[in-house]
C-alpha cells in the first residue's frame, strides 16, 4: 500500500485546520472549535509520523544499497546490515501508525468514559473478582495518566464489589478501554475453598463513551428524580444525609443511582452523566443494528452476553477469545499491564476496518 499520497493529504488538511484555528471567529462556536482542536492535535502527530516514515524509508534504501555494494565481510557491510535490521522495524512501526491515521477516527474515541463493573455468576467470588478488575483498571489508568472517580458502588460482605460505576477522564480513554466491554471469566481457587477446587466466576464490564449535550436531548418531563439516604461505606456525612439521587428515564425505563458524593447536586450531576452515556450507547447500538450486520461482533455495540476473556490463575494464563490471544503473564495483567492485551485488539480492529474499506 502506497502511503505517500496519504501523508501528503495529512499535511494539506493540517494546514487547513491550522488556518481555521487562527481565525478568532472559529471560537464563536465552542463545539466546532473543540472539534477543530482535536483534529489539529491528531493531524499534528500524523504529519510528524509521516515525516519520520519518509525519512526512515529513505535511510533504509540507502543502507540496502550500501549493503549490496560492499563485500559481506567488510566492517561497513556489517554496520549497514545492522542499520537495515533496525530501520526495517522502524519503518514497519511508522507505517502502522500512518495506516491507522488513514481511517477517520471514531467520534467517541477522544471522549471520557463511564466504566461499569458488575459481579455476575459465582456469588462472593464473583464480587471479589469485580474488585480485582476495578483495581486492574485503576492501576492501568494511573499508567496512562487518567483520572478515575467512583460515582456509585455497592460492596459485598467479604470486601468484594457487587457493582461499581466510575468516571474515567484523560486522553484517548474510550479509544483504548472500549475493547473491555463484555463478560470476563475467572478460574481460580477461592480463599474460602477448603478442598482446593477451582471455581469459575464471571463479571460484566461495560465501557460507555461519555455523552455530550449535542448527542441527545433529555426532556425534564421524561425524568423522575428521587432522593434518599446513602448506605454502605462512605463516612458519616454520606450516611446521615439524604444525598443519594436516583433518576428514572421514563421513555427507556433506565434507572441510574449515584450516592458516593456528600452533595446532592454532585450526585445528581453524576447520575445525569451516567444516564446520558447509557442512552447514547443504546442509540448507537440501535443505529448499528439497522445497517451494519457485519459489525455485530465489534466491541461496544451493547451485545455483552458473550464471554470475551478468561483469567486462569492456576495456569497463569489470560486468553482473549475474540482474537484467540493467549498470554502467560496473568499477574502483570491483573496488576494493570493491559497494553499487552489492548494493543493486539486495536491492531485486529484496524485490520478489519482496513479490509472493509479495501485498503
Amino acid at each position: 500500500m502506497e502511503l505517500r499520497p496519504h501523508i501528503d493529504r495529512f499535511a494539506r488538511r493540517f494546514a487547513e485546520v491550522e488556518a481555521a484555528l487562527s481565525d478568532p471567529k472559529a471560537f464563536d462556536q465552542p463545539q466546532r472549535a473543540q472539534e477543530l482542536s482535536r483534529e489539529y492535535a491528531r493531524l499534528k502527530d500524523l504529519v510528524a509520523t509521516g515525516r519520520d516514515f519518509v525519512h526512515a524509508e529513505a535511510e533504509l534504501a540507502e543502507n540496502r544499497a550500501l549493503l549490496a555494494a560492499e563485500s559481506t565481510d567488510s566492517e561497513l557491510a556489517v554496520m549497514a546490515a545492522e542499520e537495515v535490521a533496525r530501520l526495517e522495524k522502524e519503518v514497519a512501526r511508522l507505517a502502522g501508525a500512518v495506516r491507522r491515521g488513514i481511517l477517520p477516527p471514531e467520534p467517541t474515541d477522544s471522549r471520557n468514559t463511564i466504566l461499569e463493573i458488575r459481579a455476575g455468576a459465582g456469588g462472593s467470588e464473583s464480587a471479589l473478582f469485580a474488585a480485582d478488575l476495578h483495581r486492574m483498571y485503576t492501576r492501568y489508568a494511573e499508567t496512562q495518566r487518567w483520572k478515575v472517580e467512583i460515582m456509585d458502588s455497592s460492596y459485598s460482605d467479604l470486601g468484594g464489589l457487587k457493582e461499581v460505576i466510575c468516571s474515567v477522564t484523560g486522553t484517548d480513554v474510550y479509544k483504548r478501554l472500549k475493547y473491555e466491554s463484555g463478560v470476563h471469566r475467572v478460574q481460580r481457587v477461592p480463599a474460602t475453598e477448603a478442598q482446593g477446587r477451582i471455581h469459575t466466576s464471571t463479571c460484566t464490564v461495560a465501557v460507555l463513551p461519555e455523552a455530550e449535550e449535542v448527542d441527545l436531548v433529555i426532556k425534564d418531563e421524561d425524568l423522575e428524580i428521587s432522593r434518599c439516604r446513602a448506605s454502605g461505606p462512605g463516612g458519616q456525612g454520606v450516611n446521615t444525609t439524604d444525598s443519594a439521587v436516583q433518576i428514572l428515564h421514563k421513555p427507556s425505563g433506565l434507572i441510574v443511582k449515584c450516592a458516593d458524593e456528600r452533595s446532592q447536586h454532585k450526585n445528581k450531576a453524576s447520575a445525569m452523566k451516567v444516564l446520558r452515556s447509557r442512552l447514547l450507547e443504546r442509540k448507537v447500538a440501535e443505529e448499528n443494528a439497522k445497517y451494519a450486520a457485519q459489525r455485530k461482533d465489534q466491541v461496544g455495540t451493547g451485545e455483552r452476553n458473550e464471554r470475551i476473556r478468561t483469567y486462569n490463575f492456576p495456569q497463569n494464563r489470560v486468553t482473549d477469545h475474540r482474537i484467540e490471544l493467549t498470554l502467560y503473564n496473568l499477574p502483570a495483567i491483573i496488576e494493570g499491564d493491559l497494553d499487552a492485551v489492548i494493543d493486539p485488539l486495536m491492531a485486529d480492529d484496524l485490520e478489519k476496518k482496513m479490509a472493509a474499506l479495501n485498503l
